[in-house]
């Protein structure tokens, strides 16, 4: 499994580099699940870490604005990210889902197509009433997309474990390998769930509190950036 931490700064990025990430991603926890950071930060990011890990960045929870996500997606592009992601947190219908997700990947690989497009879904979406995870594999696939993801929206502590169990997201991870896409989970994840991860065997992992100490509020420390990725490693 690959690790990808989310910082928030400049000095987070670093550590979460230098403690072993895979990936790098940028996000804004401020304004919400996948909130999105700004321009400067993320080239800021992107120099620091040097080409060290790739550059993933978020462009926020979305509802039905195809040509805002589009526009958003591409300036993340030119920023520097490499994996540009978004969240489908106000998506209805799955036509809703695959306009927005092929006019962000039309925008995106237009200026460069070795960019990839993170298609990102909710555990808990019957908390906010958006669209099934589940759909998302044969959308996501059908729009170029090339990663499909699954969090929590609501960060109130609980994990998408909490919503979803073993076996369902055992199912999300081989409908994205049968779509051949990547997949990746993340929400609110603790060590103690490492066991059950390797058994479902994601691509990624995403995670900020649980290399935060528990609390995403506070700054990622590397120890557990270090330990974390040993596990993943491993």
């Amino acid at each position: 499994m690959k690790l990808l931490v989310s910082p928030v700064n400049k000095e987070e990025a670093i550590i979460a580099s230098k403690g072993g990430a895979d990936i790098v991603d940028v996000k804004n926890p401020k304004e919400g699940s996948l909130g999105a950071n700004f321009p400067w930060i993320i080239k800021e990011i992107k120099e620091a870490v040097n080409g060290k890990q790739p550059i993933s960045a978020t462009i926020g929870d979305f509802n039905y604005k195809p040509g805002t996500a589009a526009l958003a997606a591409f300036g993340a592009a030119v920023a520097g990210a490499d994996y540009i992601k978004v969240g489908l947190y106000d998506i209805q219908t799955r036509e809703q889902a695959l306009e927005l997700l092929t006019k962000i990947t039309r925008a995106v690989k237009d200026y460069d197509s070795t960019k990839k497009i993170v298609a990102s879904g909710y555990s808990d979406y019957k908390r906010i009433n958006s669209i099934s995870p589940m759909l998302l594999p044969a959308v996501a696939a059908e729009a170029g997309a090339d990663v499909v993801m699954v969090d929590t929206a609501i960060k109130d502590g609980k994990s998408t474990f909490e919503f979803m169990d073993e076996k369902e997201l055992k199912k999300f991870t081989d409908l994205a390998h049968k779509y051949g896409l990547e997949n990746a989970i993340a929400g609110s994840l603790r060590f103690e769930d490492l066991p059950m991860l390797e058994r479902i065997r994601p691509d990624i992992i995403g995670v900020r509190g649980m290399v935060c100490g528990g609390d995403r509020r506070t700054a990622i420390r590397r120890e557990l950036v270090e330990k974390l990725a040993a596990e993943c490693q491993a």
